[in-house]
């Protein structure tokens, strides 16, 4: 199964930031796609749903849309934590893992700077932005290949 992971995308219709061609050649090839929040819009999660199921986390920009503060689902076996805002760096893998106990793979967001690292017992990815960069010198999204039942790979693609 491959899954596609978005956050922070920031994304109005008819607004100045749009998907990159990039992240959308990704997004074709998922069979499911996870967003850690600031959606912004409901619009921009039907399309995205259009392409393949989306799970997706309340973020802090993202007012009036019906979504939880974190949640948790299995794919392919692998259990999986999302939520938007991780808190502060420091002592970010104990906390995640007190959030996400029963978690192997945990999604996050906020900061807009991409992470794939180890944590406790878990994978802590956040898919960067792919259409606000901030001070990162790229536009990113994560890609994660499960198989029966094990993360097989992860990776933080530049989509510039």
């Amino acid at each position: 199964m491959r899954v596609v992971v978005l956050s922070d995308t920031h994304v109005r219709r008819g607004g100045r930031k749009v998907l990159p061609a990039a992240a959308l050649e990704h997004l074709r090839q998922a069979d499911a796609v996870l967003h850690a929040g600031d959606v912004l819009e409901r619009w921009f999660l039907d399309e995205l749903a259009e392409l393949a199921p989306v799970h997706a986390v309340l973020g802090n920009n993202d007012t009036g849309l019906d979504l939880p503060e974190r949640l948790e689902l299995e794919l392919e076996g692998v259990r999986v934590g999302m939520v938007h805002d991780s808190g502060a760096r420091t002592g970010r893998e104990g906390r995640l893992s007190r959030w996400f106990p029963a978690c192997d793979l945990v999604v996050f967001g906020h900061s807009h700077i991409p992470v794939d690292a180890a944590g406790r017992g878990q994978r802590l990815l956040n898919p960067g932005s792919p259409t606000d960069k901030r001070t990162q010198p790229h536009h990113t999204l994560a890609v994660v290949d499960l198989i029966e039942a094990k993360i097989q790979q992860t990776q933080i693609v530049d989509l510039d």
